[in-house]
């Protein structure tokens, strides 16, 4: 089967444009993330360690500022290199998408919630971008993630673009935040990948930090 053919039997799960185009947080998401059948990885395709899960979020709308889950979109999943970038090439590129939207890439089985249990213990590494660097950072720490770049086990559970204004954020999720050797080389990896100087700090924040204080100020359920 060619890939095109594969793509268009994996992947057409959503209708792209209309989900990026649309400010209607009602867009059909019935899919049932915990009972998806495996992917099948071809011949001569290079199978990655985990299945990955790409999802879309607005986050302008007060529905979706009320409740996150609903703002989430599934768009596709990729299992080899080759269904990746057969997956990547027909997305809008980040410095396309309006602000306040997100591209969530997660292994399969984690939904991209703080709440969810393999986040809730966990934490983020977060890097600020100008417009201009966005596109290609956010394909290189992609690439790092699928690659196993950050030699961490299984401590990644994805990464997450965020559009706002002016500036676009990039981080990086993992399940332990107590695990302060894995999340030191979380954040070196993240500098070596997208060529941060050591002068340039860069935020961490505790997932469950986060909830405490959504908690208290009762907003949106997600960062």
């Amino acid at each position: 089967m060619s890939m095109e053919k594969v793509a268009n039997k994996q992947y057409e799960t959503k209708n792209w444009p209309d989900i990026v185009d649309s400010d209607d947080s009602d867009v059909d998401n019935q899919i049932d993330v915990d009972n998806l059948p495996p992917l099948e990885v071809g011949p001569g395709e290079n199978r990655l360690q985990h299945t990955y899960c790409l999802w879309f979020s607005r986050k302008e709308t007060q529905r979706a500022a009320a409740d996150y889950s609903k703002s989430l979109h599934m768009v596709g999943r990729c299992a080899s290199v080759q269904q990746w970038w057969s997956l990547y090439s027909h997305l809008i590129r980040p410095t396309a998408l309006k602000p306040y939207r997100e591209l969530l890439l997660f292994k399969q089985g984690i939904i991209p919630m703080w709440e969810d249990p393999a986040n809730s213990k966990g934490g983020q590494w977060l890097i600020r971008l100008r417009k201009n660097k966005v596109d290609r950072a956010w394909e290189n720490v992609c690439m790092a993630m699928l690659g196993e770049q950050f030699l961490v086990g299984d401590e990644i559970c994805g990464v997450v673009l965020q559009t706002k204004y002016p500036e676009d954020s990039l981080s990086v999720w993992h399940r332990t935040a107590t695990d302060m050797t894995s999340t030191t080389r979380i954040r070196d990896t993240l500098r070596r990948i997208l060529n941060i100087p050591l002068t340039t700090a860069l935020e961490y924040k505790i997932h469950c930090d986060s909830l405490k204080y959504v908690s208290i100020n009762k907003g949106p359920l997600k960062s």
